[in-house]
């Protein structure tokens, strides 16, 4: 049984977005015969048990593995060559084009391309090996068939740590627009917002708060339409087929979001924006109120991408061994 060492970057100002498509990945090697490890802070931990229970193991970072995936911002090559100095085979996972010293390097962000990078590594490149979980892709027919065109529920997902409170900015922000009816909103375990929706929910009976939850399939499955962030979350909205507002919260979040809104698979605005407001309601304002554009959207988002990349990128991650 080949072992895979996962050493993925959590926090507030990080997101969730790198131990979630670690997630995903470990999901998809433990099915096919690995043994997944993460080494991660306390923190991570909890969210990890959240979402995986016991299908992964919380390890030391010396856990015996002859396989190490990074994902995150504050590793670079120093750190690759340590690993590889273990006798670690390493695939970094990346969206902003770091330079690398490892043996595999995936990046799923639109129009990237293997040459892109320069080094010894295998690239693995573009929409292809986006980490999507299988049941995302499971539930697209059933969800694009069933889905009320002219319904008004709306998800609000934007993130697992609600990065600077933005869950309450965007809820007091619809609060007074009249194109929804009812609103799933998730957050994860201890999030900046949290307090504010449990008191708003308990009060407004349109609103329904999640947290941590296992079944997003099911909740956007059920959506009419969504505002959500741009980071893996916004492919598993595309690849069922549900359009959205798509509200940007870091740099590394634009290339994605413009790309949908480019391709005609939703719209999206910057929260850092001094028009985020404006452009906000405008943009859940026309999404909302058309629903043959609205339809249109989520028809074009499907296509973007297959489901298919954790698969080969899970491939490719064995192949190393």
């Amino acid at each position: 049984m080949t072992r895979v060492l996962f050493l993925p970057d959590y926090g507030t100002q990080i997101g969730g977005g790198h131990v979630m498509r670690c997630l995903t990945l470990a999901r998809e090697l433990t099915g096919r015969g690995a043994e997944c490890g993460f080494a991660v802070l306390p923190r991570a931990a909890e969210v990890i048990r959240a979402f995986a229970g016991d299908a992964v193991q919380i390890v030391e970072r010396d856990w015996d593995a002859p396989i190490a995936v990074i994902d995150g911002y504050d590793y670079d090559e120093g750190h690759e060559r340590a690993l590889s100095a273990q006798g670690r085979k390493v695939c970094a996972i990346d969206d902003v084009m770091r330079t690398h010293d490892c043996d595999l390097v995936v990046d799923a962000e639109p129009g990237r391309a293997a040459s892109d990078y320069h080094g010894r590594a295998q690239v693995l490149a573009g929409l292809d090996y986006v980490l999507i979980r299988p049941e995302f892709l499971e539930a697209r027919e059933a969800a694009m068939a069933s889905r009320d065109k002219d319904g008004r529920r709306v998800l609000v997902s934007l993130g697992l740590t609600d990065s600077g409170g933005i869950t309450q900015s965007v809820l007091k922000l619809m609060l007074d627009m009249p194109c929804w009816e009812a609103a799933d909103v998730v957050l994860g375990d201890g999030a900046a917002s949290t307090a504010f929706v449990t008191e708003l929910a308990a009060r407004d009976p349109r609103i329904t708060l999640h947290i941590n939850s296992r079944d997003m399939a099911g909740l956007i499955a059920r959506a009419n339409y969504a505002v959500g962030a741009g980071g893996g979350s916004l492919w598993e909205r595309s690849v069922m087929g549900l359009a959205g507002v798509t509200v940007v919260l870091a740099d590394n979040q634009e290339p994605a979001a413009h790309f949908v809104e480019e391709n005609r698979g939703g719209l999206h605005c910057d929260a850092r924006a001094s028009c985020f407001s404006t452009d906000f309601v405008r943009a859940l304002d026309t999404l909302a109120n058309n629903t043959v554009i609205r339809r249109a959207m989520g028809n074009r988002a499907a296509g973007l991408v297959d489901g298919q990349g954790a698969a080969r990128v899970a491939a490719a991650i064995l192949a190393l061994a």
